[in-house]
């Protein structure tokens, strides 16, 4: 591989890891977003939505997790 294609797989992983910053800083707001619902709240509609959208967040950090790594031995 020449250094041209190199220096676009390290800008690659940089994204990469830019984008496991975001995620992680979004989930992490909305998990404590969630925390602090009353009880009679968190088991609606609404706070089921969002424990999906944690739960989706953090399958999605697997991915870029297993990204990251696979872009990190090329």
């Amino acid at each position: 591989m020449n250094k041209k294609r190199r220096e676009k797989v390290a800008d690659a992983f940089e994204l990469v890891r830019k984008v496991q910053e975001l995620l992680q800083e979004v989930k992490e707001e909305e998990q404590e977003a969630l925390d602090n619902l009353p009880d009679s709240l968190r088991d609606s509609e609404k706070g089921e939505q969002m424990q999906e959208y944690v739960e989706l967040m953090e399958e999605a950090e697997g991915y870029l997790n297993d990204a990251a790594s696979v872009i990190g031995q090329i």
